[in-house]
C-alpha cells in the first residue's frame, strides 16, 4: 500500500522530506516489526481515513465544516502513508504563504477597497431595486 516505516534502517535522515518529522510510518514498534500486522494497520488506518474523508465530501455542500473534515482524514492517512504527508506539508505551506499575502499592506488595501466597491454596488443596486419596485416581491404568490 505505501511506505512501511523504515525497515532498511534509515528512519528519519534522508526521509524527512525537507521539513519537519521523518517521512513514514509512525505506527508503534512492535506493529512496524511483523510486516502483516504492519500491513493489517496501514489498511485499517487507509479505511477510517478513507471515512473521515469521505464524511468531508459528504459534508462539503452542507452548512459544516467539510473542509475540516478532509484535512482531519488526511491527517489520519498522513499518520501511516508518506503520499498524505507530503500533500499535508504543501497544503500547509501554500496556506502560510497565502495567509503572508494577505497580511501584505498593498493586498490588504486593495482587498479593501474591492470590497467597498462590492458592497457600494450591492447597495446601489438595492436601492434601485426598492425604488423601482418597493417591498414588493416581484412574483405573486397567490
Amino acid at each position: 500500500m505505501a511506505s512501511d516505516g523504515g525497515e532498511g534502517g534509515s528512519e528519519g535522515g534522508d526521509r524527512s522530506g525537507g521539513g519537519g518529522r521523518p517521512l513514514g510510518s509512525r505506527a508503534p514498534e512492535f506493529i512496524r516489526r511483523s510486516r502483516s500486522l504492519h500491513l493489517s494497520w496501514q489498511v485499517v488506518i487507509f479505511l477510517v481515513g478513507l471515512a473521515v474523508v469521505g464524511l468531508g465530501v459528504i459534508l462539503l455542500p452542507l452548512p459544516g465544516p467539510g473542509w475540516v473534515v478532509i484535512f482531519l482524514g488526511m491527517g489520519i492517512w498522513a499518520t501511516e502513508f508518506v503520499w498524505a504527508q507530503l500533500v499535508l506539508r504543501w497544503t500547509r505551506r501554500k496556506v502560510a504563504e497565502a495567509a503572508e499575502r494577505a497580511l501584505d499592506p498593498k493586498v490588504r488595501r486593495r482587498n479593501i477597497t474591492l470590497t467597498v466597491i462590492g458592497l457600494v454596488i450591492i447597495g446601489a443596486l438595492l436601492g434601485w431595486y426598492l425604488w423601482r419596485y418597493g417591498l414588493a416581491l416581484p412574483w405573486d404568490l397567490h
